[in-house]
C-alpha cells in the first residue's frame, strides 16, 4: 500500500509551522518531516516527528545549497525511508521555506520505483495573516527576509508565493496569534488559485480524508500552471480584485519588448503567461512576474499548436489604465514584417542564441 504524502509549502515560517502542527493532529498516524536549508553554511537540516515527539534530527552538507540538491540528496530518500518503515499511515513533508512543490511532485509521480511506496495526496500552501497582499504583490526578495534557498537566490517573495498558490490543492491562512485574514487578501488568493481549490483560515474545514485522498492530480495542476494555458478564466468574484486577460495571435516586437518590459512587468500585480517572438517562431516563451519583478525564459516548442501571446494580470484596487494599450503597443504590426535582425534579438541572456532555439 502506498503511503500518502501531504506537501507543505510557503514563504512564512510561522504560518508553515502552525499549519504543520494542525496537519499532524488531523491526519491519521502521521509523521512529519521538516527540512530547512541554511544557504550560508551549505547545510540541509532534517527533523522528523510524530505525536510522541521528535523521532530524529540530522544535518546534511549539500554539494550546492539549493532546492534541487536538497530534494535529490535528502528529501526524496527520507520520504521513501519513512514510507517503507511501516510505522505511519501518512506523511507531512514540510518543504524548505521558499521551495516550490512542482519538482518534487514530478519526481514522486514519474519515478516508478518511488511510486511503489509513495504518492502525492495533496499540496498545501500556508500563508501568514499579517501582510499577505504585500507577500504576493510586493517587491521584497526572499533574501531580504533571510528565506533564500541558495547564496545566489534572487527570487522575489511574490513570484514564489504566487506560484505556490497557483500550484496548491488547498490554501490556508494561518498564524500563531490567530489573527483574521483581510478579505481583499482572501479574494486575491482565490483569484490566483486553481478554480475549485479551498481557501481556509487556521486549518478550519480541512478534512483529513480529503487531504489524503486524490486531491492532487498532476495533469490538472500542470494544465492550470502552464504558461501556455488557453482555457477561459473565471472573473474574480471578490470585491477589490481585478484581472486583465490580454491575448493576441501576433508576436511581440523584439526591440519594443526589450525596451519596454516594465510597461507590463512593473507594478503591484501578478502577471503570467506566454508570448512568442518572430525571431524564435517555434518557441513558446514564459512570462512570470509579481510585484514589479519579472522572469522570462524558454518554455517549450509550440509543436503543432498555433503560436499565441497571452498575459494574464491580476491585482487589487483599480487596474492601471495603461496596461491594455501597452500590451497592444508591444505586438508586431503587419507592416513591420522583417523589421528585426535574424541573427540577434537581444534576448540571448534569457533565451540563448537564436540558432539553438529557433
Amino acid at each position: 500500500m502506498r503511503v500518502p504524502v501531504v506537501l507543505l509549502t510557503g514563504v512564512d515560517p510561522d504560518a508553515m509551522a502552525a499549519t504543520m502542527v494542525g496537519l499532524q493532529f488531523d491526519l491519521p498516524d502521521a509523521v512529519a518531516v521538516r527540512h530547512h536549508i541554511d544557504p550560508e553554511r551549505g547545510v540541509l537540516s532534517r527533523t522528523v516527528s510524530d505525536l510522541t515527539g521528535v523521532v530524529e534530527t540530522h544535518e546534511v552538507l549539500l554539494e550546492h545549497a539549493c532546492v534541487s540538491c536538497a530534494i535529490r540528496e535528502d528529501i526524496v530518500p527520507t520520504l521513501e525511508r519513512l514510507a517503507r518503515d511501516g510505522r505511519w499511515r501518512s506523511i507531512v513533508a514540510h518543504l524548505p521555506v521558499g521551495a516550490e512543490a512542482g519538482h518534487l511532485c514530478s519526481v514522486l509521480t514519474w519515478d516508478t520505483r518511488l511510486a511503489r511506496f509513495l504518492r502525492v495526496a495533496s499540496v498545501v500552501t500556508a500563508l501568514g495573516t499579517r501582510h499577505p497582499v504585500r507577500d504576493l504583490l510586493g517587491d521584497d526578495l526572499l533574501a531580504d527576509r533571510g528565506h533564500h534557498c541558495a547564496p545566489d537566490d534572487r527570487r522575489g517573495v511574490g513570484e514564489v508565493l504566487a506560484a505556490m498558490v497557483e500550484y496548491a490543492d488547498l490554501i490556508t491562512f494561518d498564524s500563531p496569534d490567530g489573527s483574521r485574514v483581510d478579505p481583499v487578501a482572501s479574494g486575491l488568493v482565490q483569484a490566483l488559485a486553481r478554480p475549485g481549490v479551498s481557501v481556509t483560515e487556521g486549518g478550519h474545514g480541512v478534512d483529513g480524508d480529503v487531504l489524503l485522498g486524490h486531491l492532487h492530480q498532476h495533469g490538472r495542476t500542470d494544465a492550470w500552471t502552464s504558461p501556455t494555458r488557453s482555457d477561459a478564466l473565471p472573473d474574480p468574484h471578490a470585491e477589490g480584485i481585478w484581472r486583465l486577460d490580454l491575448q493576441a495571435l501576433q508576436p511581440f516586437h523584439p526591440g519594443r519588448l526589450l525596451e519596454s518590459l516594465e510597461l507590463l512587468g512593473a507594478g503591484t500585480h501578478r502577471s503570467r503567461g506566454c508570448f512568442w517572438l518572430p525571431t524564435r517562431p517555434g518557441r513558446a516563451v514564459e512570462w512570470d512576474g509579481a510585484g514589479g519583478q519579472l522572469s522570462i525564459g524558454d518554455h517549450a516548442s509550440w509543436g503543432r499548436r498555433t503560436p499565441f501571446t497571452r498575459i494574464v494580470i491580476t491585482g487589487v484596487g483599480v487596474a492601471p489604465a495603461h496596461l491594455r494599450e501597452a500590451f497592444d503597443g508591444l505586438l508586431l504590426a503587419e507592416h513591420e514584417t522583417g523589421s528585426w535582425s535574424l541573427s540577434e534579438d537581444g534576448f540571448e541572456p534569457w533565451l540563448g542564441p537564436i540558432r539553438e532555439v529557433a
